[in-house]
């Protein structure tokens, strides 16, 4: 079957293709937030039938890729959640990141999944600005669908499918074929092509760890002459510039495929800086590895001491080696050669450089370093480049905005070290929510503590009676429920918070992480403003913030110095502009509505008297 191929500079194409923003909105999953019912780690029954259900689901992934998608000795979770219009679905989590979701016993791989696996499903290929629309609620029609020289993958009504963005191979969505590629084609590449259950920044993205796709080169196409190839970029790079409206185009600006669609008067300078890297003989995948090393012999030569040890991996790699991490650069595992941190510090033990063990079950631990190895003693830290000022990250206009990853840490007190003590754990170490309930649950079970009658309750030992019970309680109280277990442990602990922004190293603090706070006062004459602080605390300019906002509702704003805090500003705007100031930093600058307090304080309408 020959495969007509349409230009994708021409302008009926152009105008079609824009019919795709006017889809309507459909039940989409995860185009809004869900709501958890239940969180449970997995039983090695259940992982068991899983691992065979995605193996004849998917019949692509070999055993290996199984290993990889799901590790034998790592954690999985299974999270039962209300879709936003009712619907029941499971979520299989690993290492935080949902990678499998089920609906009506059919199981749906996530982009997660699919950056590590691009060529599981047949994929259709979009247009960067039609992300936005899909991950708000919208399906992907056929107008907005790129042909390639090739022709379309070829796929029957209800198949599963991939999307992806011109320009890499990485899906950003995926969704349920509504017509067989050969109707498709009959159909003129008009109506709706897929119902789209997920996309890269819905809500199931968010719930994992927000990482950005990969950059996935394209297959080359062999059979295209030089002259068609250079056509065929042309016209891909001048749909969005001279036909898109400038409302549109603003949405080419994904600060994650950002290099997909160069922009009109695009710098010189940038042009450059992509062709060096294009030429040069270090894949990615290279990069990251030596970013890995260098950070890894930076915390063994100068952060980590003997007095540390044991180690918690995971406690090694959250404070010691991101921390040395070079300013404007983010290490990320996923990315190197090596995909875990297991099996990089097992490549490290066979270099003889330290040891790992597992001091308690699925828990793995550094107890014992090489300091006099020659590759850590011949170790240079390299010298740190002045960062980036918060006004750049956050108001500069020539940058845009991303939102910090925020993680709640807990600290083991002296009171709650006799419960860490088995796992390896010091007083003072930080711990997320997933590694206090992985301890827990080996602590439980190394010292067989489950209720033999009921294997939901946990027995009472007098190590946990010192460190979790009231004394009202302690003569009373025999056994606890799994989960209030898990809380009181974690409400007993000392609490933290890990704020990570893109490109920096994390920044960890005590206590909880103060949310951006929006208050209204009353002023002489009836008169209201709007105060809004903590900005800098989500690296968020305040003089920048201020400037944004005034444009917007067109009241006068200033910036004064926070009362009691030092070097603290919060920005005062005329009238009571808490919908607005609510709506930029949700919609624009992308801030998670739990960290924004005084939302209700909006003006409501009612009827004149």
């Amino acid at each position: 079957m020959i495969v007509p191929h349409v230009d994708a500079g021409s302008s009926a194409r152009r105008a079609s293709y824009l019919s795709v923003f006017q889809a309507p909105l459909t039940s989409v999953m995860f185009a809004k937030p869900f709501k958890v019912r239940s969180n449970t780690a997995m039983k090695g029954s259940d992982r068991r039938k899983l691992r065979a259900d995605v193996s004849a689901s998917f019949p692509a992934l070999n055993p290996e890729n199984l290993s990889e998608l799901m590790p034998p000795k790592e954690e999985l979770s299974t999270v039962k959640v209300y879709a936003h219009k009712g619907e029941s679905l499971t979520v299989y989590v690993h290492n935080r990141n949902p990678i499998i979701f089920e609906l009506e016993r059919n199981l749906y791989p996530t982009v997660y999944t699919l950056w590590s696996f691009p060529d599981l499903l047949p994929t259709f290929t979009t247009w960067p600005p039609v992300l936005e629309k899909l991950a708000s609620g919208a399906d992907l029609m056929l107008p907005g669908v790129v042909l390639p020289p090739t022709g379309l993958p070829e796929v029957q009504q209800g198949t599963l499918c991939a999307v992806n963005l011109v320009g890499s191979r990485a899906p950003v969505a995926i969704g349920v074929a509504t017509m067989s590629t050969k109707e498709m084609l009959a159909s003129g590449m008009k109506g709706k092509g897929f119902s789209i259950l997920h996309t890269y920044k819905d809500q199931l993205w968010v719930s994992g760890d927000k990482s950005g796709p990969p950059v996935i080169a394209p297959i080359e196409m062999e059979a295209a002459p030089e002259e068609e190839q250079k056509e065929q970029s042309v016209s891909h790079h001048s749909v969005p510039d001279t036909h898109l409206p400038e409302t549109q185009l603003e949405s080419l600006c994904l600060s994650d495929i950002a290099a997909e669609t160069p922009q009109e008067g695009e710098d010189v300078a940038g042009e450059k800086e992509s062709a060096d890297t294009q030429d040069s003989d270090i894949s990615p995948q290279e990069t990251m590895d030596n970013l890995l090393n260098q950070c890894f012999f930076h915390a063994l030569r100068y952060k980590v001491k003997k007095s540390d040890l044991p180690l918690l991996s995971s406690t090694f790699l959250r404070n010691y080696l991101f921390s040395c991490c070079p300013e404007g650069q983010q290490v990320d595992i996923k990315k190197s050669s090596y995909k875990k941190l297991s099996k990089f510090l097992q490549v490290m033990q066979q270099r003889n450089i330290l040891k790992v063990k597992e001091l308690s079950k699925g828990v793995e631990s550094i107890v014992e370093v090489d300091w006099k190895h020659p590759e850590i003693r011949s170790f240079v830290a390299p010298v740190s480049e002045p960062s980036a000022s918060s006004e750049d990250v956050a108001g500069g206009a020539e940058q845009v905005y991303q939102p910090p990853d925020i993680i709640s840490l807990y600290g083991i007190s002296a009171k709650m070290l006799p419960l860490f003590q088995e796992s390896g754990h010091r007083k003072g170490d930080l711990l997320t929510q997933s590694d206090v309930r992985s301890v827990i649950i080996a602590y439980v079970k190394t010292n067989e503590l489950v209720h033999p009658d009921n294997k939901n309750f946990v027995t009472v030992n007098p190590i946990i009676c010192d460190c979790l019970l009231d004394k009202c309680e302690q003569n009373d109280v025999t056994c606890l429920k799994w989960d209030d277990l898990v809380t009181r442990c974690i409400e007993r602990m000392q609490h933290s918070h890990q704020v990570t922004f893109p490109g920096r190293p994390p920044v960890i603090r005590k206590g909880n992480i103060e949310p951006i706070d929006i208050n209204v006062a009353q002023r002489a004459s009836n008169k209201k403003v709007t105060m809004i602080k903590n900005l800098e605390l989500y690296a968020i300019d305040p003089s920048s913030f201020a400037s944004l906002l005034q444009q917007k509702v067109q009241a006068s704003a200033t910036c004064t110095a926070l009362p009691g805090a030092k070097d603290r500003v919060q920005v005062q705007i005329q009238g009571n502009q808490s919908s607005h100031v609510g709506k930029l930093l949700l919609e624009h600058f992308k801030i998670p509505r739990k960290y924004v307090n005084g939302l209700e304080l909006s003006a409501k309408s009612g009827k004149k008297k």
